[in-house]
């Protein structure tokens, strides 16, 4: 399955709307991908979104669509 994270870049400061950035992983279920994040990364994860059918071909043709790999 595919998940979008939203995030933030460092865990030392205060969340800002403005500074949220996201990254597409895959995984099998959201408790791997906090896993991933949490072992590979500094981010401080906001929100993580399963993506499926209309909503994953979206975001594969309108966004900057590149799996994270750890």
């Amino acid at each position: 399955m595919i998940y979008k994270v939203y995030y933030q870049e460092t865990k030392e400061r205060n969340p800002k709307r403005e500074q949220t950035q996201s990254i597409y992983v895959e995984a099998d279920n959201e408790e791997m991908v906090h896993n991933l994040l949490r072992d590979n990364t500094p981010y401080n994860v906001e929100y993580i979104q399963l993506l499926e059918g209309n909503h994953l071909e979206y975001e594969k043709e309108n966004a900057d669509f590149k799996l994270a790999e750890f």
